[in-house]
């Protein structure tokens, strides 16, 4: 791979590119609505998100082109001392280029970009329709420590 990899920050104009990558799944294409344009609440969200310095919404691109996202978290609380957590959400390489260690280097680069931040733990959560997945984030030293659950309202 000879083009570089950049990481920076999502902005406005990246919105409509996260979102087709977040629809480009079987799970994603069932809750995500990618349409041209884009629904409003995609950029309400974004703004939400751009204004909370707790959050940071992540691009890489090689070659000046989006090729994949994640959402970073910082969770402050009063555990572990008053630790912070990270949390990571919404991972995607684009289609074309997955299988070519891209999505290895973008968690390299959160792991870095947490222990930057002071997190004591980076956590996510994944899919149990996704087993490809679950060997992929052990395969980054991530353990099955906990048992998940959700409330969806």
């Amino acid at each position: 791979m000879a083009d570089a990899l950049v990481f920076r920050p999502a902005e406005k104009r990246d919105v409509f590119f996260i979102v087709q990558m977040l629809a480009d799944d079987k799970l994603g294409a069932l809750r995500e609505q990618f349409e041209d344009p884009l629904p409003n609440s995609y950029y309400q969200a974004f703004e939400a998100i751009d204004r909370d310095p707790n959050q940071e919404l992540m691009v890489v691109e090689m070659a000046s082109e989006i090729i994949g996202t994640l959402q970073l978290s910082f969770i402050p609380y009063l555990t572990y001392q008053g630790g912070v957590r990270a949390q990571i959400e919404a991972v995607r390489i684009r289609a074309d280029q997955r299988g070519l260690g891209l999505g290895q280097q973008f968690f390299r680069w959160a792991i870095d970009r947490a222990t930057e931040r002071g997190a004591h733990v980076l956590q996510l959560t994944t899919d149990k329709k996704r087993p490809e997945a679950l060997r992929f984030y052990e395969n980054l030293g991530f353990i099955a420590s906990h048992e998940g659950m959700k409330l969806f309202l």
